[in-house]
């Protein structure tokens, strides 16, 4: 039987510190085995107990979450680190620079502000905990080895068929690889590219900004009825499922509360069936990157099987090797890439079809 994950919790406040301990200590997944309320008591528990997992409150008195995170990786203390994030712009920016710092994910911080409930929040943690185990992360740096860059590569692809999107989908260490992504695009990009990241409601719009700011293409979180233009990257939002859908001559964002597939909204596969509706398969380009899970992989392999070209994240570059390995072991990948080579490969590709 394999042993459960241990965990930390560090807040400054004993409530938050309560609720989540009692919580999950109830699910019986993981063994909540110390708390702190400071950056210090962090530090000088992770260093004692060496933790599987570490839950980091970003605010707190004498030392914040940041600068404990920061202490942690100096130190290369094995512990995987997942922050407590409020739904505030401050708070979203603190998030994405602890992500950019190591942590492997986040979730909101159980408050009167948010609609999380504090079940809710413990219930997302614990299958975030349980996900990485499962994906027998064992360490925070990904351990580089020897890939092939490409498998079953789809001759189909080759035609010269123009590519009119570019469809995206990640979870689990997605808005560092986003990121990475992003900062690749030559300001000349003149195809729409449509990105599900898994993210929380309240979390999309910082996100979406972050990434215009570091983008020289324009990236915006999508909003309802948006008419889609070339060159510009539109990001699901929380909370909600994203389609592309053809009205006329125009290709609009259609957003809904429909039910979550593959237990997410936004959910991946929507997006990229809705793609194949809109465009054809055999005129996108997609991506599946780093994350938990398989949502996306099976309509990724379709996109492959009628045309498309397709690119998956590799293994040493991702933080949990999941929704990308299925898509590879389902054959519905033509290269398989570090994430910094996907964009190089991308402008490749459109260049050699024409584009």
């Amino acid at each position: 039987m394999n042993k459960k994950p241990t965990v930390v919790i560090i807040d400054d406040s004993l409530l938050v510190r309560n609720i989540l301990s009692d919580t999950l200590s109830k699910k019986d997944e993981v063994t909540v085995i110390a708390t702190g309320k400071t950056g210090m008591d962090c530090i000088d528990l992770a260093e004692k107990l060496k933790p599987d997992f570490i839950v980091l409150d970003i605010e707190m008195p004498i030392m914040d979450g940041l600068t404990a995170l920061a202490e942690i990786k100096k130190r290369k203390l094995p512990s995987h680190v997942i922050m407590l994030s409020v739904l505030t712009q401050h708070g979203a920016d603190a998030t994405f620079k602890a992500l950019e710092l190591g942590a492997v994910d986040f979730i909101p911080k159980p408050s009167s502000g948010n609609q999380f409930s504090p079940e809710d929040i413990a219930a997302v943690l614990s299958l975030k905990i349980k996900g990485f185990s499962d994906s027998k992360l064992v360490s925070p740096e990904p351990i580089s080895r020897p890939e092939r860059t490409d498998r079953q590569i789809n001759k189909s692809f080759q035609k010269p068929i123009q590519v009119d999107a570019i469809g995206i989908g990640t979870s689990t260490g997605g808005p560092k690889a986003l990121q990475t992504v992003f900062a690749g695009i030559p300001a000349d990009f003149a195809k729409p590219i449509f990105v599900v990241q898994h993210m929380p409601a309240g979390f999309t719009k910082a996100f979406a900004d972050r990434l215009n700011s570091l983008s020289k293409i324009h990236v915006k979180e999508a909003e309802q009825g948006d008419v889609v233009q070339a060159g510009t990257a539109y990001i699901a939002p929380g909370d909600y499922q994203m389609k592309v859908v053809t009205k006329g001559k125009d290709r609009l964002i259609e957003l809904s509360h429909s039910e979550q597939v593959n237990g997410h909204r936004p959910s991946i596969e929507v997006l990229f069936e809705s793609l194949m509706e809109s465009y054809g398969a055999d005129h996108l380009l997609s991506m599946i990157m780093t994350g938990m899970g398989k949502d996306g992989s099976h309509s990724i392999a379709n996109i492959h099987a009628k045309g498309g070209i397709t690119l998956a994240q590799n293994e040493a570059t991702s933080v949990v090797y999941g929704m990308n390995r299925v898509a590879v072991e389902l054959g519905g990948i033509d290269f398989v890439l570090p994430v910094e080579e996907l964009v190089p490969k991308m402008i490749e590709l459109l260049k050699s079809r024409g584009n």
